[in-house]
C-alpha cells in the first residue's frame, strides 16, 4: 500500500537538447584534433586531413541537462568545390578555426565567417585561435579583431587541443546562446 502522506518523485529520463554545429577554417589548423581530445582524451600527433566531412557527437551534461552537439568536421576542400553550403545548411552554430601560429589561416577566418553567415545567417559563431602552445605565437592577441566588427554573433577564444587550454569554453558559450541560458555550466563528471 502506497503511503499517500509520503511524496512520490518519478523521473522521466529526457532526451539532450541537440544541435548541428559545422566546423571549418584552413586545414591544418586542429578541427579534427580539437574534436578526437573531446571524444577519446588523446592528442594526435600526426597531421591526417578530413575527406569530405566526419560526423561526431558530443554530449555535456548541465544544470539544465544534457546538451548533445552533432559536429560536422569539414574538410577545406569542400569550400574550394563549392560544396560547403551543403555541410552548412540547419546549422546551429559554427566554429571557425585558424592556426596562431599561421598568419594566412587568421586572414581566412574571416572568409569562413562570410560563407558560413550567408549559408546559416543570424547563427552564433564561435572563431577559436588554436595552438596557442606553439611558440613564436605570429597571430598575437592584440592582432585579433575577428568577431568584433558588429557583423552577427560572435565571440573569440584562445584554445589549445594539446594542452587542454580553453578546450570546453566554446562549447559553453554556444550552449548558453543556443539554450538562452546564460547561467548555464557544465557539470563535471
Amino acid at each position: 500500500m502506497i503511503d499517500a502522506s509520503v511524496p512520490v518523485s518519478i523521473s522521466v529520463p529526457t532526451e539532450p537538447l541537440k544541435f548541428k554545429v559545422v566546423l571549418i577554417g584552413d586545414g591544418g589548423t586542429g578541427k579534427t584534433t580539437f574534436i578526437g581530445r573531446h571524444l577519446s582524451g588523446k592528442f594526435a600527433q600526426q597531421y591526417i586531413p578530413t575527406r569530405g566531412v566526419d560526423k561526431h557527437s558530443l554530449t555535456f551534461d548541465t544544470n539544465y541537462g544534457q546538451i548533445s552537439f552533432d559536429l560536422w568536421d569539414t574538410a577545406e576542400q569542400e569550400r574550394c568545390n563549392g560544396l560547403g553550403d551543403g555541410y552548412y545548411i540547419n546549422s546551429d552554430a559554427a566554429m571557425i578555426f585558424f592556426d596562431t601560429s599561421s598568419r594566412s589561416s587568421y586572414t581566412n577566418s574571416s572568409k569562413w565567417r562570410r560563407d558560413v553567415s550567408i549559408a546559416c545567417p543570424n547563427i552564433p559563431i564561435v572563431i577559436c585561435g588554436n595552438k596557442v602552445d606553439i611558440v613564436p605565437r605570429i597571430v598575437k592577441h592584440r592582432d585579433i579583431d575577428i568577431g568584433k566588427d558588429g557583423d552577427g554573433e560572435c565571440e573569440y577564444y584562445d584554445v589549445s587541443a594539446k594542452s587542454l587550454y580553453n578546450l570546453n569554453q566554446p562549447f559553453l558559450y554556444l550552449a548558453k546562446k543556443l539554450t538562452n541560458h546564460n547561467d548555464l555550466h557544465f557539470i563535471s563528471q
